[in-house]
């Protein structure tokens, strides 16, 4: 059982020099939306833009393997599908889909959720960053 634990905790060590997760750069933001009103945006950034801006804040623990991997992947996966950061010149950006990834409770992921409290938003508040991305973005017509 010692040896185990001992190698448990020398790989955990060996993997904290692995360089993937640990490029918490943010991209310049190029342009954003025009918000339908600034509440929207607060409520957008407070829920989301961890994952779907370039204004991502980078926690302490996006710092250690393996949870940096994880938190990496997310976040670059999630600039990819949708970036307010590259507002007009990113060809994937499905706004109109925001909205109803929100409704569905698809967004914001659940492992999100149980470490940024402050995503986790009100039924009145959720309500309103449905609305106020529907304005914003328009809807998804599928």
């Amino acid at each position: 059982m010692k040896k185990i634990l001992i190698s448990i905790i020398v790989l955990f060590v060996v993997i904290q020099f692995i360089p993937y997760g640990k490029d918490h750069n943010n991209p310049k933001v190029v342009a954003e939306p025009q918000w339908d009103n600034v509440k929207t945006k607060k409520l957008f950034f407070k829920a989301c833009g961890d994952c779907h801006s370039n204004k991502t804040k980078w926690p302490w623990y996006s710092n250690v393997a393996p949870v940096s991997w994880f938190v990496y992947n997310h976040v670059i996966e999630g600039r990819e599908h949708f970036n307010v950061s590259n507002w007009g010149y990113q060809k994937k950006n499905k706004g109109e889909d925001a909205a109803e990834e929100l409704e569905e409770g698809n967004m914001p992921l659940k492992p999100y959720l149980l470490l940024h409290a402050e995503a986790n938003l009100s039924d009145a508040d959720r309500t309103e960053l449905i609305e106020g991305l529907k304005k914003t973005f328009g809807e998804d017509d599928d």
